[in-house]
């Protein structure tokens, strides 16, 4: 076929252009995902410290959310007019979105404004992201001779990796030269705003790519699809292939590759209590040493295939979620690890003065006796267990011996209310403190090369998974609707399963008490996928793109 094979300097532009855009993009998305304490801070200051922590998380889970209807517009634009148009609009609209982040007003400015704006800001952002990725893997497959489909579009696999690194470093940088205080008082618009100069980069190198020569040369033989949808999804034998790329693929897709690079982060900093800054050094390490390991897992595909290379990444994640974060407790906050194991915490409580420890639109109050201690355990990330107690009772905290009885608010103002959590959360910390739990982790019994040894295990797993993802996908669809097929099961997984991990994992943990609960949720979908994968994937290395 007509373009199935072009290589030399033509090649290398395609994929250049192809995946540093789609970095660029990635970059733009991250960006709110690292600084998700930041934005609580700065657009939910109306509400309780965990549950403005779980909105800003949900916040960045909404652009995720937006993803499938951008497959879906951008497919069928792909499908029908070309793969070129379509991922140069997703570029404006993206950089557009960020940039005008950096100048949004804050909730103390505006009120309830602020966030209805960054909400319609993360739609759009959600919106454009939708239709980059299916575009960009499948013109740089569709340019790579099939010998090297792997290789060429693990360049577009690890933009994710790029683009995560350059959000980090910039909020490093930024950090370091404003400081702390001015860095979460406005500090943090400076890497939204950088974006514009990205945004022009970006777009400057599209412009120099021609079509697809196999879409060019279907369209010349009027073979286009004239109704991608009714194609990709009112026929059997399209419909069965999308809902196969979702479970054997893009379940594990979400669940690993965010609970690696995003989830960690939320775990590392609200229950590990480890520095912001150490956290961003760590993982801009691990993503920098991620971007080798896509292009490698992505010609080790065209080498064995896709399948078993897949298969052995989520495979790998499954097995160590739970052994990999208790290492991480012990290795990154070791006073923590002691202290949970010598004096647990324990709260005895009647069932019914307790409600779920999260409230992503603010509206619970959380004022029961139950529901002052057990908010105030979960802001101080510590795991606790429960005990029943008889009906009517006062919620009792047990901890090294002591024990600290809560108080209800049910009914006073709102100063009272806030009195009493105060008073409460301050015996409750000096019983922690007198325990052992410590309220920062301490850099000095820190073992930062084994916690980076955990999250290149995670790394790993990873990028063995998404390195040849893309191929896989690309040669799994028809090329009449692989534009649309393609994205929608992608999408659905890394932004439904995927971009919600942080929000229902962390949800998960206020709500039981444990801070290992959360792992529960990309535990079940990496199992589908696995278990998929293994006995109905079919191997799709080599296949012919017409």
């Amino acid at each position: 076929m007509a373009g199935e094979g072009q290589q030399g300097a033509s090649m290398r532009t395609v994929v250049a252009a192809s995946s540093a855009g789609t970095a660029f993009e990635w970059y733009d998305f991250f960006i709110f995902g690292s600084l998700a304490q930041v934005i609580s801070k700065t657009f939910f200051t109306g509400l309780p410290d965990a549950a403005g922590y779980i909105a800003a998380l949900a916040l960045f889970g909404v652009g995720f959310a937006f993803r499938p209807l951008g497959a879906l517009v951008f497919g069928k634009i792909g499908d029908q007019a070309g793969r070129k148009g379509a991922f140069l609009a997703t570029v404006l609209l993206m950089g557009g979105a960020t940039f005008a982040i950096a100048f949004l007003p804050t909730y103390q400015q505006a009120g309830i404004i602020s966030p209805i704006l960054l909400i319609v800001m993360r739609c759009v952002q959600g919106f454009a992201l939708g239709g980059e990725y299916g575009g960009a893997a499948i013109y740089v497959a569709e340019h790579s001779p099939p010998n090297q489909r792997g290789w060429s579009t693990s360049w577009v696999q690890t933009s994710a990796a790029f683009g995560l690194f350059g959000a980090l470093m910039v909020i490093l940088i930024t950090r370091a030269a404003v400081g702390i205080e001015a860095f979460d008082a406005w500090g943090w618009r400076i890497p939204f705003a950088v974006s514009i100069g990205l945004l022009g980069v970006s777009v400057w190198m599209r412009m120099k790519l021609t079509e697809s020569p196999a879409f060019a040369a279907m369209k010349a033989e009027g073979q286009a699809s004239k109704a991608p949808y009714a194609e990709a999804f009112g026929q059997w034998k399209n419909l069965k292939l999308v809902i196969l790329a979702f479970l054997s693929m893009m379940c594990a897709q979400g669940a690993v590759w965010y609970t690696t690079f995003f989830y960690v982060q939320t775990f590392m900093e609200k229950f590990l209590k480890v520095d912001p800054v150490t956290i961003n050094e760590l993982m801009m390490t691990a993503t920098a040493i991620s971007a080798i390991f896509y292009v490698v897992f992505g010609w080790l595909s065209d080498r064995i295939g896709r399948k078993p290379v897949m298969l052995g990444g989520m495979t790998l994640a499954l097995l160590f979620y739970f052994p990999g974060f208790h290492v991480l407790e012990k290795a990154a906050n070791p006073a923590l690890a002691e202290a949970s194991a010598k004096a647990p915490v324990v709260v005895v409580a009647d069932p019914e003065d307790c409600s779920l420890q999260f409230d992503p639109v603010g509206k619970a109050a959380f004022v029961t006796s139950c529901d002052i201690v057990k908010s105030a355990l979960a802001n101080a990330g510590v795991s606790y267990a429960n005990e029943m107690a008889p009906a009517g009772t006062t919620a009792v905290m047990k901890v090294g011996g002591v024990e600290i009885a809560s108080r209800s608010a049910t009914g006073l103002s709102k100063a009272e209310v806030k009195a009493v959590k105060t008073a409460v959360e301050g015996q409750i910390k000096a019983a922690l403190a007198k325990a052992g739990y410590p309220a920062k982790a301490d850099p000095a019994r820190m073992n930062k090369p084994l916690i980076l040894g955990v999250l290149l295990v995670f790394v790993i797993a990873a990028t063995a998974l998404f390195g040849p993802l893309a191929a896989c996908l690309v040669e799994l669809f028809p090329t009449r609707v692989r534009y649309t097929a393609l994205s929608l099961p992608y999408h659905i997984g890394t932004g439904w399963v995927g971009g919600f991990v942080p929000f229902f994992a962390f949800a998960i943990v206020t709500a039981v008490g444990d801070i290992y609960a959360g792992l529960w949720y990309p535990v079940a979908f990496t199992l589908i996928s696995v278990l998929t994968t293994a006995f109905l994937l079919p191997e799709t290395k080599n296949r012919s793109l017409t």
